[in-house]
C-alpha cells in the first residue's frame, strides 16, 4: 500500500513540475544588418570530369531530353534554387583555356587537351554561345573567368569586345552575329586569372599584382549599358575580380590590397578571391565521402568552422586598406573535398554527397551571412558531378543532393537584410573534437518576413528550441527540415529521396516558438 501511495505521489509531483525548457533563441528584428548578397549562393561549372560532359551538354542528338545540347532536366533543377551566378569556365582550367577554341561550328572546332583534368579530350562544343544560352536558361549570371596563366592582355580583352561590343562598330561583335548572336552578352563578373599563385601561373603575389594591373586595364566591357563608357569606376557595372589567396595566405592579401590603392581611371580591382575546402588538409584528400563514421563526421565539421578564421583575418586585412569596404571578398572555390568515388577517375573528383555535406554547407553559409558586409560573392565547388555537387547525372538519371536542398532551403536569404541572433550554442564533442551543437542564422528577407535557419550539427542527440523575435509578435513559424537516418545517408539514382526536406510547424505558446530539431539537421522556418 505504501509503494503505490509512493509511486501515486511521485507522478503527481512530475505532472507538476515544469517541463524542461528549450534552448533559448531570439532574433532581434529592431537591429538590421547589411544585406546578405544573393551572389553568395553561386555556383561553380568547370571543364572538369563529367561537369559540363554531360552534367550540362549532351549534344542537340542526345536522347537525353535536352534543349539546344543543354540537360532540361539540370535547367529544370538550377531554377528552382535560383542560382544568382555560375563562374566558368575555371578553375584551372580557365588559365588553359583559350576562347576562340570554343565558337563557330561545332564540327571546325579544334579538340584539345584537358592537361590537368585527366589529359582527356575536350571537344569545345561547350564554349562562349552555350555558356551564355544556358545562363539566360536558368536565369543567372555569368561570372567568366579570363586567362592570365598562358594568354595575353590581348587575348582577353578580344574575347570582352566579342562578347559585348556593338556590332555597328566591331568586327569581333559581328563575328559573334555570325555565330549567332546580335546582341551583347551580359558580363556582369570577370576573373582576372584563377589561383594565380599555383596553377594559374605559380606567381609571386608582387607579380601578379603587377600583371593584374596590366591584365584589368584592358579587361574592359564594351557595353555601355553593363559599364560606363569613360571606363571610370561603376558600380552597377562589371566587377572585375582579383586571384586572391590560397587558404590563409595573408601576405598575398596584404599585397594585393595595398596595390589596390594606386587605382587610377584605367582599372580597377573591385573583388579578391579566396579559395579553402572543408576535409581537405593533405594531397591526395584522406577523408571519404561515403561510409565514414562519427570520427570523420567531427573533423569534417571542424574544418569547415576554420572559414569563419580565415573570412575574418582577410578580411582585417582589407579592412586596413579599404574601410569602406568597396572591394568584395569573393569566396569563389568552397566546400568539400574526398577520396574519389570508387571505379571513377581520380583526376575527375567526383565523390558522394551526404548529409554531412548539408551541415557543410548551411554552416558556411551562415559564416558568410554574419560577414555579409565583406563576403559579397562565393561559389561552391562545384554544381554538378564534381567535388560537393548539387546535382549528380548518370545517363538520363539525376539526382539531387543534400548539398542541392540546403541551398533550396536557403533561397530566401538571397539579397535578405541580416538579422542579429543571440543564443547558447552548446556543445558537441567527439573524440577530442570539440564543435558548437547548434548553429543558427536570421534574416528579413525581401518578401518581408522573418527567415531562421538552425542547424543541429549534433548527430546524436535532437535539439528543442525556445524561438523568439524582439520587434515581432510571431504566431507561428513553417518551414523545412532536412535530416536523415545517418550521418553519411546519401541519395542514390536508385533511392534518391532518402535525404529529403520534410515540412516542419510550431505555434507560440507563451510568446515563443517552440521547434524540435532532429540530429545532424538543417532547418529553415519563416514566422508569421
Amino acid at each position: 500500500m505504501k509503494q503505490h501511495l509512493a509511486g501515486a505521489l511521485a507522478a503527481l509531483l512530475l505532472a507538476a513540475a515544469p517541463a524542461l525548457a528549450g534552448t533559448p533563441v531570439t532574433v532581434d528584428t529592431t537591429k538590421p544588418g547589411p544585406q546578405i548578397s544573393r551572389h553568395i549562393f553561386g555556383q561553380f561549372a568547370e571543364h572538369l570530369g563529367t561537369g559540363i560532359y554531360p552534367g550540362i551538354w549532351v549534344g542537340e542528338d542526345s536522347k537525353i531530353p535536352n534543349t539546344r545540347g543543354i540537360r532540361n532536366d539540370v535547367v529544370t533543377a538550377l531554377k528552382a534554387v535560383k542560382v544568382p551566378n555560375i563562374r566558368w569556365p575555371g578553375g584551372c582550367y580557365a588559365d588553359d583555356y583559350h576562347w576562340r577554341n570554343g565558337i563557330g561550328a561545332k564540327d571546325k572546332r579544334p579538340s584539345t587537351v584537358n592537361y590537368l583534368w585527366g589529359r582527356v579530350a575536350e571537344s569545345n562544343h561547350f564554349g562562349t554561345h552555350e555558356f551564355m544560352d544556358f545562363i539566360e536558361m536558368i536565369g543567372s549570371e555569368a561570372y567568366v573567368s579570363g586567362n592570365v596563366g598562358s594568354g595575353t592582355p590581348q587575348e582577353m580583352s578580344d574575347w570582352l569586345e566579342y562578347m559585348t561590343a556593338d556590332p555597328a562598330i566591331s568586327s569581333l561583335a559581328r563575328e559573334r552575329v555570325a555565330n549567332g548572336r546580335k546582341e551583347p552578352f551580359k558580363v556582369p563578373i570577370f576573373g582576372i586569372g584563377n589561383e594565380s599563385w599555383g596553377c594559374g601561373g605559380s606567381m609571386t603575389p608582387e607579380h601578379y599584382a603587377n600583371l593584374y594591373r596590366n591584365f584589368a586595364t584592358f579587361a574592359r566591357n564594351y557595353d555601355n549599358a553593363q559599364q560606363l563608357p569613360n571606363g571610370d569606376f561603376d558600380p552597377n557595372g562589371m566587377k572585375r575580380i582579383a586571384s586572391g589567396a590560397n587558404v590563409d595566405d595573408y601576405k598575398w592579401t596584404e599585397v594585393m590590397m595595398e596595390a589596390s590603392t594606386k587605382q587610377i581611371f584605367s582599372w580597377t580591382l573591385d573583388g579578391l578571391s579566396l579559395h579553402y575546402y572543408s576535409g581537405y588538409n593533405q594531397w591526395p584528400p584522406h577523408y571519404s565521402g561515403e561510409g565514414f563514421g562519427e570520427d570523420e563526421y567531427a573533423h569534417v565539421i571542424k574544418s569547415a568552422y576554420k572559414m569563419d578564421e580565415l573570412v575574418t583575418k582577410h578580411s582585417a586585412i582589407m579592412d586596413k586598406y579599404d574601410p569602406k569596404k568597396k572591394v568584395i571578398l569573393a569566396v569563389d572555390e568552397w566546400g568539400t573535398w574526398y577520396t574519389a568515388a570508387k571505379g571513377s577517375n581520380p583526376r575527375f573528383l567526383q565523390q558522394q554527397n551526404s548529409q554531412r555535406d548539408a551541415i557543410v554547407a548551411a554552416v558556411t553559409i551562415n559564416i558568410f551571412t554574419r560577414h555579409a558586409d565583406r563576403v559579397r560573392m562565393a561559389n561552391i565547388a562545384q554544381m554538378i558531378n564534381v567535388l560537393q555537387a548539387m546535382i549528380l547525372t548518370e545517363g538520363d538519371k539525376m539526382v539531387l543532393t543534400p548539398t542541392y536542398h540546403v541551398f533550396k532551403l536557403y533561397v530566401p536569404f538571397q539579397d535578405a537584410t541580416f538579422l542579429p541572433v543571440q543564443y547558447d550554442a552548446g556543445t558537441y564533442t567527439f573524440n577530442g573534437v570539440t564543435l558548437p551543437a547548434l548553429d543558427v542564422t536570421a534574416a528579413k528577407g525581401k518578401d518581408g518576413k522573418v527567415y531562421v535557419s538552425l542547424t543541429n550539427i549534433n548527430p546524436k542527440a535532437p535539439a528543442e528550441i525556445d524561438l523568439a523575435a524582439l520587434g515581432l509578435k510571431a504566431k507561428g513559424a513553417k518551414g523545412e527540415t532536412l535530416a536523415a537516418p545517418k550521418i553519411d545517408s546519401i541519395n542514390t539514382f536508385d533511392n534518391p529521396n532518402v535525404v529529403a526536406p520534410k515540412a516542419i510547424s510550431a505555434k507560440a505558446q507563451g510568446g515563443k516558438l517552440v521547434l524540435k530539431l532532429p540530429p545532424q539537421s538543417v532547418t529553415v522556418v519563416a514566422l508569421d
